[in-house]
């Protein structure tokens, strides 16, 4: 039975409701197997240290090629995480204002689909505008990308969720009655230390996890129709093929997603793109 301090929790309304949606739509949104019967499994290369500074650049090369175009994408995920902290603002909710900020790391893979699109396009000679990030909805894979999109946000409401009760368990059911005294109680108490400490952790865990069955599954369906449950084991085994080299690619992402968002996330107007469009080209690096 919940205890009277859980029956206002937000987020397990939100959990409650997620897996209604799954379990209604789920059937529909990923193909089945025998769709894909008899394809090639995707081949997985080793990767260097280079190749990862390589993808950089070339993502980097994509948005100065795409300029004004990409960096109206980009603008959309700092805008998103502002309105989250607002919301956070809004209903006393402080303590989930990094959790929701740090859920970008999670829902990332999908979230820069669109820029995956554009990559490719451009890779093909195509000539390019932001109009071609919706290309994606023509995309045979849509269903499965959909399918992946309905995994990540599961991770992020757990998250959310995790990151809910830690702060309950160690900070207690009241809230900070201002930004200063949140601050403070974050910073500079014992709870805060502790609260930060297992903050740190159990995110990992999340991220890690998302990172490693997203690092190149939506990239290679775009590219080729393989499947949901095929391109996430494909994404598997390239962080078990190169596991120094995708971990040092995780902390690149992690590191740059911490610097875009200083100050007030202006910076993911530029860390985004270039993020997205170098996942692109390590995806072609990593999959034969």
């Amino acid at each position: 039975m919940a205890s009277e301090n859980h029956i206002e929790n937000p987020f397990e309304y939100f959990l409650e409701k997620l897996s209604w949606g799954v379990s209604d739509v789920g059937g529909r949104l990923i193909p089945h197997p025998e769709r894909h019967a008899g394809q090639a499994v995707p081949q997985v290369r080793k990767v260097a240290a280079a190749d990862l500074w390589d993808a950089l650049r070339k993502g980097t090369e994509d948005l100065g090629a795409l300029r004004d175009d990409i960096l109206f994408i980009g603008i959309i995920y700092p805008v998103a995480g502002l309105l989250m902290a607002r919301l956070a603002f809004s209903y006393d909710l402080l303590p989930m204002l990094f959790p929701l900020a740090s859920g970008f790391a999670i829902v990332g893979p999908v979230a820069a689909v669109g820029l995956y699109e554009m990559s490719r396009r451009r890779e093909l000679g195509e000539k390019v505008n932001w109009l071609d990030a919706f290309g994606v909805l023509r995309s045979p894979a849509l269903g499965s990308i959909i399918g992946m999109g309905v995994i990540l946000l599961a991770l992020f409401g757990l998250w959310l969720g995790a990151a809910y009760e830690l702060n309950l368990a160690i900070m207690g059911p009241a809230a900070p009655p201002t930004v200063r005294a949140f601050s403070h109680n974050v910073f500079w108490t014992q709870a805060g230390g502790t609260l930060i400490a297992a903050g740190v952790g159990v995110g990992f865990l999340f991220a890690a996890l998302s990172f490693a069955i997203g690092v190149v599954t939506v990239p290679l369906l775009l590219d080729r129709d393989v499947g949901l449950w095929t391109a996430i084991k494909t994404s598997l085994k390239v962080v078990a093929t190169n596991p120094g080299i995708m971990a040092l690619w995780g902390l690149v992402v992690a590191g740059a997603l911490v610097l875009g968002s200083i100050p007030a996330l202006v910076g993911l107007i530029f860390v985004v793109p270039v993020l997205g469009h170098a996942s692109w080209h390590l995806y072609r690096k990593a999959v034969a």
